[in-house]
């Protein structure tokens, strides 16, 4: 049909790839499909994944949503890759994949990362010369890893990729990194755009990581086209379009309008991220604060903390609760949990940086011991987090009128309120909670309309809010969650 524009949008996660189907057009999302990853998990921290379970997965979500969407494969114009960051790909010089992927909540390299933070100076030398703290979870630790645990395969790398370019290999066999996913892997300067050279060479002088890097691409410029036999095998036409692609943090910006100043995007996922588009890259004195670059041509100032619905999981999975059974349990306690805090630092944590810490309950007794305030308080100290980071970002300058909420937490009503009340800002969610799948599309429609600056009519037309979602904070509500959230900052302070 003429009156139609179809874009495929993918986002390959740590738990899945999700494809979706975008008619830029009508602005409607026509299909979704999802395939789910496993992880290979080591006791020291290890965690990786093979990279041909993202190959079937893409093809397997791909074929659904098309099926789903009732079109053709034949009239996708373009395709979008965001993917999870700071994951490590190697490959040899016949494109062949050497080892399994190390992912970002790898831990196992936190040796390396120390070294690599020393030799840069420590945490001020990091901002300084990058912009950015480096973290066990980026790539350049990982590649330290790999030269000292596998020397003879080091020896054959010819190509290092982060997990949305190796995607774009796979489509396209070309090369390339665009500057959001770039400014993620600790090689590269987040203030002038280009790679770290000399950090490369300290990890290995010879010169061959150098060699390895792929080519840096806008975001607004598409890969290439897509493969004969990759398009045969998706179902799609080979006509179609790779776009430049991204990390997810900036696809997820992309598919909430966070575009331009004024807006906050805060995803409540297996971990919690808290960004917002910036004009210029005003690095924050704060470690916590990584000052990457965006996938729309400007800076994506975030913060990640490490737990979030894995530690309101976890409470669920102890108490035996579903759902809904876990909310009306929330909402039964009141704010503050009668003074029972959680600190959920279950996986350690990044914001507040606390990496070694452990997750604790403070403030019982034998009257507030009760499985709501149990469950009241994991959401909080959860949110607290969020709040904390939020803070950080805001006393860099950050102003921003409405929060867009996505990711499996935002579903929930009890949740929005709760975080209305502690960021004291009301909260919005995006209709299409799958947000950097459809960013990834809205790229791809970018990138394939050659238009330099028609991204901002494509997010008005394609990322729609969903009313009935918007949720104002209670005034008595945010002097009492004000309060917890003190008290929560004292728990911190004695860690």
């Amino acid at each position: 049909m003429a009156n139609q524009q179809l874009f495929l949008g993918i986002d390959c996660g740590t738990q899945g790839t999700k494809a979706l189907i975008l008619d830029a057009l009508s602005g409607q999302v026509l299909g979704q499909g999802a395939a789910a990853h496993s992880m290979i998990s080591g006791a020291n921290g290890r965690r990786e994944q093979d990279t041909q379970q993202w190959l079937d997965a893409f093809t397997q979500a791909t074929h659904q949503a098309l099926a789903a969407a009732g079109v053709d494969g034949q009239a996708i114009l373009g395709i979008g890759v965001s993917g999870q960051q700071h994951g490590l790909v190697l490959l040899d010089d016949q494109g062949q994949v050497l080892r399994p992927a190390k992912l970002w909540c790898d831990t196992e390299t936190t040796p390396e990362n120390d070294r690599l933070l020393t030799h840069l100076g420590g945490e001020d030398g990091s901002l300084e010369r990058l912009g950015v703290v480096i973290a066990p979870g980026y790539t350049v630790s990982k590649l330290l890893w790999t030269r000292e645990q596998h020397p003879q395969l080091f020896e054959r790398i010819a190509s290092v990729l982060l997990p949305h370019d190796f995607l774009n290999f796979w489509l396209t066999g070309r090369h390339s990194s665009e500057y959001g996913d770039a400014s993620g892997p600790g090689y590269f300067n987040v203030r002038t755009r280009q790679w770290d050279v000399p950090l490369l060479q300290h990890i290995d002088p010879s010169g061959r990581l150098q060699a390895a890097l792929p080519e840096l691409i806008e975001a607004h410029q598409p890969v290439g086209r897509i493969l004969p036999a990759i398009a045969q095998h998706l179902g799609i036409t080979p006509d179609a379009v790779v776009a430049s692609g991204g990390g997810d943090n900036m696809m997820g910006a992309i598919g909430t309008g966070n575009i331009q100043p004024g807006v906050i995007t805060m995803s409540l996922g297996s971990s919690g991220t808290v960004y917002a588009y910036a004009a210029e890259p005003t690095v924050s004195p704060q470690p916590s604060v990584a000052t990457f670059c965006s996938s729309s041509g400007g800076w994506l100032p975030l913060i990640c903390t490490m737990n979030l619905t894995t530690a309101t999981g976890a409470i669920r999975e102890l108490l035996d609760l579903d759902i809904d059974a876990f909310n009306a349990l929330v909402v039964q306690a009141p704010i503050g949990a009668e003074g029972v805090s959680m600190l959920p630092f279950l996986n350690g944590e990044r914001v507040p940086a606390l990496p070694h810490a452990t997750g604790s309950l403070l403030g019982l007794t034998t009257t507030n011991l009760t499985r709501a305030n149990l469950c009241r308080a994991v959401v909080e100290g959860t949110t607290f987090g969020l709040r904390y980071g939020l803070d950080l970002l805001r006393a860099n300058g950050l102003k921003a009128q409405s929060i867009r909420l996505i990711g499996g937490g935002s579903k929930s009503p009890v949740w929005r309120q709760i975080v209305a009340d502690i960021m004291d800002t009301t909260v919005i969610c995006t209709e299409q909670s799958e947000a950097a799948a459809l960013g990834a599309a809205i790229q791809a429609a970018w990138c394939h309309s050659g238009q330099q600056d028609g991204l901002a009519e494509l997010c008005e037309r394609c990322v729609k809010l969903d009313p009935a979602s918007e949720t104002r904070p209670v005034a008595a509500h945010v002097a009492a969650s004000q309060q917890a959230y003190e008290r929560y900052r004292q728990h911190v302070a004695t860690l």
